[in-house]
């Protein structure tokens, strides 16, 4: 899973990586895997996300660049070198739909088999989809042998008719190609496309939340990306087109700062709940063309930011609203992504809900825990916790080999370039 050109002895390390691509930042999380498949986190390396927009590639080489030195703070962390990643894909390019497939079990005594239960997956993802797009995820929610419901894996089992219902995920095949382009452009090879929202969940969510049904909400820089989870498996995912460089843009209008000074004080002084500030609080910050310092008050501060974030969160309940389990979300509203470090978020969410909200931290690992430890990692972690479960039992339906024609004779060239050149 990586080389080593320094430590050759090393080889051994069961190293996997995840490569989170937003919209402000590119994350590179590294772990390995430790006896008794525990994950210890030993190298992570972040870099502003230049030629991306909303994830989509707008310019080949600044993504290229900004990829390879996030990848390179990785692993002079970690001391090792890379070949493949997962790598985390949203935004708008993502399409998702629920389908059922169904099939009659081939087997003489009827005993339903893996290839009838690949069968019915396949069968499930039959679905009519314009050319220019692909899928990347077929997600099983649950099994169905003679209308027997609720069936988690129908092996070995005795039915004449078995069915699946799925969650598929799709993405834009170009738009897609191009972020694998310039991934293996920065010599490295993309083991699977992961749904950003679905590697987070591996990082941030528990295991009851999944079954008694929640909702994850992944605010990231350009866009939020929500999934949905019940009976142990996603039920829906959509995406917002809003995140926290709208606030900043707001912030920078409102007060009449750089884009730069907004986002700083977005990060000290912002709030998403006016009931959260003292009417004495204030702050100085830079005016345009050098006019000198000014003084704010938090709480106008708050009047800008608090309408955004509040709109943010309304579109996310109409996407709640629009599938069919926004009734069977029990436990409540998980907040990740580097949006939701904004004090004040987890109250507004939940007045707008009307559901218990939490921050959703990364845990399950160990190693470099206070290095990545915060919500801004969640789902580079995700991303590795993800691949150690892929690499161990494989996951049903997942398209490990997406776009990957053409990849892998890419990556050896990369790699031979790397090595003599």
């Amino acid at each position: 899973m990586f080389q080593s050109k320094k430590h050759p002895q090393q080889d051994t390390r069961r190293v996997v990586a995840g490569l989170d691509v937003g919209t402000s930042k590119i994350a590179v999380v590294i772990g390995e895997i430790a006896d008794g498949n525990r994950l210890l986190v030993v190298g992570a390396g972040l870099s502003p996300c230049k030629g991306f927009r909303q994830g989509v590639v707008i310019n080949f080489e600044e993504a290229v660049q900004s990829i390879r030195r996030a990848v390179q703070e990785a692993q002079l962390t970690a001391g090792v070198e890379l070949e493949g990643v997962y790598l985390g894909i949203a935004g708008d390019q993502i399409h998702s739909v629920n389908s059922r497939g169904v099939v009659v079990v081939a087997g003489a005594n009827r005993e339903i088999t893996a290839e009838d239960k690949d069968r019915v997956l396949q069968a499930a993802r039959t679905i009519a989809l314009p050319a220019e797009r692909k899928v990347i995820h077929v997600l099983p929610q649950e099994y169905i042998v003679d209308n027997q419901t609720g069936i988690k894996d129908p092996v070995g089992l005795s039915g004449v008719r078995l069915e699946a219902e799925v969650h598929i995920v799709t993405c834009a095949a170009a738009l897609a190609q191009n972020l694998l382009r310039a991934v293996e452009e920065a010599g490295l090879r993309s083991n699977a496309l992961v749904l950003e929202p679905l590697a987070s969940s591996h990082a941030v969510l528990e295991s009851d939340e999944k079954k008694l049904g929640s909702v994850l909400i992944d605010i990231g820089g350009g866009t939020t990306d929500i999934a949905m989870f019940y009976g142990d498996t996603i039920r829906h995912t959509a995406m917002v087109p809003l995140g926290g460089q709208n606030v900043t843009n707001d912030i920078a209008i409102g007060l009449k700062t750089s884009i730069d000074d907004a986002e700083e004080i977005k990060k000290q002084h912002g709030c998403a709940h006016i009931d959260l500030v003292s009417r004495n609080e204030s702050f100085s910050t830079a005016s345009f063309g050098g006019r000198g310092p000014k003084e704010v008050s938090r709480g106008v501060l708050t009047s800008i930011v608090q309408p955004r974030m509040e709109e943010i969160f309304s579109l996310v309940l109409k996407e709640i609203k629009r599938s069919e389990y926004d009734n069977k979300m029990d436990a409540g509203v998980v907040l990740t992504g580097g949006g939701s470090l904004l004090q004040g978020s987890v109250e507004l969410a939940e007045a707008v809900f009307r559901l218990p909200v939490r921050l959703g931290v990364p845990k399950g690992f160990g190693g470099l825990t206070e290095s990545v430890s915060g919500p801004l990692y969640a789902t580079g972690i995700g991303l590795v916790l993800f691949g150690r479960e892929f690499e161990k039992t494989g996951m049903p339906g997942q398209e490990e080999r997406v776009f990957r024609d053409r990849g892998w004779i890419q990556s050896i060239w990369n790699r031979f370039r790397k090595e003599f050149f």
